[in-house]
């Protein structure tokens, strides 16, 4: 009887996790699981039923190839489960010419020959109506390759073609601890204890529990949906795509049409007041109130005119950000038998395919077909020898 109860363990299936999960199994390797919950539940940070998907990535040059790849992974993922995963449709960008959401959008554009068209006063009015009160010194961007992306589908998604492939899955399964062991790992739960020779750690919040040297901060983030006052169609997903449009006094407004039996979905990139550094586990509040949607509807009369004064629905999602803004991907130890993928900073879930790709090559002993040196966790001082600390889980995963 072999020692090893599988080659690689994955420690949460949230929207990275069930990636690795899919591309691992795709690939014959022999491996397991672990979800605290369900897969595409709402505790984390990757629900809601849309998030934004575009390749003009302002966030980091490095995250422009990264996009690219995540968009043949995502129609791939698309094809092997029959699920409508990935809407195209384009995508609006509206702000000063020089500030962070129109020039980094330009910069990423111009330095990797992205299709984009720049859209000034009247041709904006004509093409988007329902975005009104821009400044005339703004511009607007359109990006022809964004869309929308189902995170909770595609998460079910790739969960199911790992297990169709030979994956084990386990559900409802809190990890408690996570240790090295001779060759390889222990991973310890509630029903018993597993040894594997890898593991991959992506556990959303709770990735700091597990891991020292990885300062992530756990935030709470309300999202808000609203009704449009008139049923005419005007914030329809194909006439009100996915956009994001910094504002005169600075905040940044974001969101999409309805769609999928979703009313229009917007939030504030800031956050807004009612988001919090929060403890996962200590202090979970999903409660919602006023001030987690007052910010947002004051916004919207000059701007999105035709949307209720209330929001018909408010939810509280969980996310981690680092200081640098940047993700944490990489191996903890030379021998890459701890991987770890977490700080999503609220932009991560339309890398999230790409991003398994790159925890499965890393975890296998593969360099990643992309460079990711800029996300490497040792940046932070996080620990890369398990043979002199054990990452630990405190409370399980996501």
């Amino acid at each position: 009887m072999s020692r090893w109860d599988a080659e690689v363990a994955v420690v949460g299936l949230g929207a990275w996790g069930a990636a690795t999960l899919w591309h691992l199994a795709a690939r014959g390797v022999d491996v397991i699981g672990f979800e605290r919950h369900r897969p595409g539940h709402a505790l984390g940070s990757s629900f809601g039923g849309s998030r934004m998907f575009r390749i003009t990535c302002l966030e980091h040059p490095g995250l422009v190839p990264l996009a690219r790849r995540s968009l043949e992974l995502w129609r791939r993922l698309e094809e092997e489960s029959g699920d409508d995963l990935f809407l195209p449709g384009g995508g609006l960008l509206i702000g000063p010419e020089r500030g962070l959401i129109i020039g980094g959008t330009l910069r990423a554009a111009a330095a990797h020959g992205i299709d984009v068209q720049v859209l000034r006063g009247p041709e904006l009015r004509e093409r988007f109506p329902r975005h009104t009160g821009v400044p005339a010194h703004h511009l607007a961007v359109w990006e022809p390759s964004a869309g929308l992306l189902r995170p909770e589908a595609a998460i079910q998604a790739a969960t199911a073609l790992a297990a169709k492939a030979g994956a084990r899955v386990f559900t409802d399964s809190r990890v408690t601890a996570v240790e090295p062991v001779a060759g390889g790992v222990r991973v310890r739960t509630a029903e018993g204890a597993y040894r594997v020779r890898r593991v991959v750690i992506t556990v959303g919040s709770w990735l700091s529990a597990l891991v020292e040297g990885l300062p992530l901060e756990t935030l709470r983030m309300p999202l808000t949906w609203f009704r449009p006052v008139d049923d005419d169609g005007a914030f329809d997903l194909e006439r009100f795509p996915v956009f994001m449009r910094e504002t005169e006094q600075g905040p940044v407004l974001w969101g999409n049409g309805r769609e999928g039996g979703h009313e229009v979905k917007l939030g504030l990139e800031g956050y807004g007041p009612g988001a919090r550094p929060i403890d996962p586990d200590d202090d979970a509040d999903r409660s919602v109130r006023a001030e987690d949607w007052a910010d947002v509807a004051s916004m919207l009369r000059g701007r999105l005119p035709g949307l209720a004064d209330v929001p018909d629905r408010v939810a509280v999602s969980f996310f981690t950000r680092t200081p640098d803004g940047q993700f944490a991907v990489g191996a903890l130890d030379d021998e890459a038998r701890f991987v770890v993928g977490g700080g999503c900073n609220a932009h991560g879930f339309k890398h999230a395919s790409g991003i398994g790709e790159a925890l499965a090559d890393l975890v296998t002993g593969h360099a990643p077909r992309l460079p990711l040196d800029f996300l490497a966790p040792g940046r932070f001082g996080a620990r890369t020898s398990p043979t002199t600390t054990a990452p630990t889980a405190r409370e399980g995963t996501r």
